[in-house]
């Protein structure tokens, strides 16, 4: 696969979901780097935390106010608007993109945060901290809200285990399962949160869910600025070339750098065709079958 297919391919991922397009280019990026033994600078990594936990606030803001919305309670509505409003301003202007989109790629990640970021992105959090408690307190004290969403669209636990649901469904369901946690990858694995996890399953809990997401992203998010280590951004997706060696690492592009033949054990002396990226994570998802399930 050249170099310009890995950028495509990045770019389709990161549009599969226009707000979640974080998510979409992490996993893509995450699949890609598996099969071809890369590792992504220790910069790069906290960056793209960095990234998940702001599309993450952001997301879960604009939903709390979404549910209040369909339930015909638009105040929330529109406090949680100008609430997510402010997360996506401070994404543009710490990283020159409202929704964060190309940035996580094989490899690493193309941008920097912008000098005046960290103050940026620290003032949208204290703003944040200061007005959505009060934003809780009005869901929690209106009843004709409590009305629509207590008992209502109930998924119940036996049923979210059988299915594996996962993130703030399935952690409203009794089901403890979150990436972060249970699989343990960097930089989570060194930053202090706590897991959510309710039992009644239904619309409620969810949005008590959300509530308690908005809040371990504010903490993450300050850990992540705290912490941010210096060091490179990695290397462009447009900037692969080929396939990786026979297992997964580096040795074939390293071959075809250096100007050097492809190995006699290749049919004909030409590049043998390139594996699915889809294997690794078929790999990691039947290696971890049993957290998945729990």
């Amino acid at each position: 696969m050249t170099g310009a297919s890995y950028e495509r391919a990045v770019q389709l991922a990161g549009r599969v979901s226009g707000d979640s397009t974080v998510a979409y280019a992490y996993a893509f990026s995450k699949a890609a780097e598996a099969a071809l033994g890369l590792v992504v600078p220790d910069r790069a990594v906290w960056l793209r935390a960095l990234l998940a936990e702001l599309e993450r606030l952001a997301n879960h803001l604009g939903d709390i106010g979404a549910i209040c919305n369909d339930a015909s309670f638009t105040l929330l509505h529109a406090h949680c608007s100008v609430l997510r409003e402010s997360v996506l301003r401070a994404s543009n202007a710490a990283f020159g993109h409202r929704l964060l989109r190309d940035i996580i790629v094989p490899g690493g990640v193309t941008r920097d945060i912008g000098e005046q970021g960290p103050e940026l992105i620290q003032a949208t959090l204290d703003n944040i901290r200061l007005r959505f408690p009060a934003l809780v307190e009005l869901y929690d004290n209106t009843a004709s809200l409590q009305d629509r969403t207590v008992d209502t669209g109930t998924l119940k636990p036996a049923l979210a285990k059988q299915y594996a649901a996962g993130g703030y469904v399935g952690r409203a369901s009794g089901r403890s399962f979150d990436a972060r946690r249970t699989l343990s990858y960097a930089p989570y694995d060194s930053l202090r949160f706590e897991g959510t996890g309710l039992n009644e399953g239904d619309v409620n809990a969810r949005v008590w869910i959300r509530i308690r997401e908005v809040e371990q992203s504010l903490s993450l998010i300050d850990q992540i600025l705290n912490r941010l280590p210096e060091g490179s951004l990695g290397t462009p997706a447009g900037s692969y070339q080929g396939t990786p060696g026979r297992h997964g690492d580096r040795r074939g592009i390293s071959r075809r750098r250096a100007g050097l033949a492809p190995p006699a054990r290749w049919p004909g002396r030409t590049m043998p065709p390139a594996r699915p990226l889809v294997v690794p994570m078929a790999a990691a998802r039947s290696r971890n079958r049993e957290q998945y399930r729990r």
